[in-house]
């Protein structure tokens, strides 16, 4: 199955995620069909935490692609910011 989830990077203590497509069977950091966006917990002051592809998102969903919990919950966010961003 396919998935779209979280792929760690950064250094100790300090994560940062990307946002991949990958089969399921792949392990956490290993191969993956396609970079999305990425997500940065510590982000501070004026730096992007999150960056997501939303067409892409949409077409990956649209062939059966399964979001892990945490990906549903930062893409449902990123839709909320984007539709208050707009009627703004």
């Amino acid at each position: 199955m396919v998935t779209i989830r979280l792929s760690r990077g950064g250094s100790k203590n300090r994560p940062f995620y990307h946002i991949v497509v990958t089969d399921s069977r792949n392990s956490r950091d290993g191969r993956y069909i396609e970079r999305l966006g990425f997500f940065n917990p510590f982000a501070r002051g004026s730096e992007e935490s999150l960056r997501l592809n939303n067409e892409r998102v949409d077409y990956w969903r649209s062939v059966g692609a399964q979001p892990s919990d945490r990906v549903a919950q930062l893409i449902k966010g990123a839709a909320k910011e984007a539709t208050t961003a707009a009627a703004a």
